[in-house]
């Protein structure tokens, strides 16, 4: 898979990030090397391979799963740019 200019122009948009017209042709080969490395990870042999958390051997803090009257909906949403009908509102940004 190889990048544009056009489509890291795009890319740059969803995530909301100005980058001048003259710096599409640099942002394009840092993606297309982004990708080249993720398809060197692609041909790696995992198999067998357990999951890891961390590079060091530890396990995952455990806590009780208890049912509680949750949080204060009002007042979490009180600090939020904007709120309606009982959720945070974002903008879209998948077009």
């Amino acid at each position: 898979m190889s990048i544009d200019e056009k489509t890291a122009a795009h890319v740059a948009k969803l995530a909301r990030i100005r980058v001048e017209e003259a710096r599409l042709p640099e942002l394009a080969q840092e993606f297309n090397t982004i990708l080249g490395f993720i398809e060197q990870l692609s041909e790696v042999d995992v198999d067998g391979v357990e999951p890891m958390v961390s590079v060091t051997p530890q396990r995952l803090k455990r806590r009780e799963d208890v049912v509680t009257a949750g949080g204060d909906a009002k007042r979490v949403l009180s600090n939020a740019p904007d709120a309606r009908e009982g959720f945070f509102a974002v903008p879209k940004v998948v077009e």
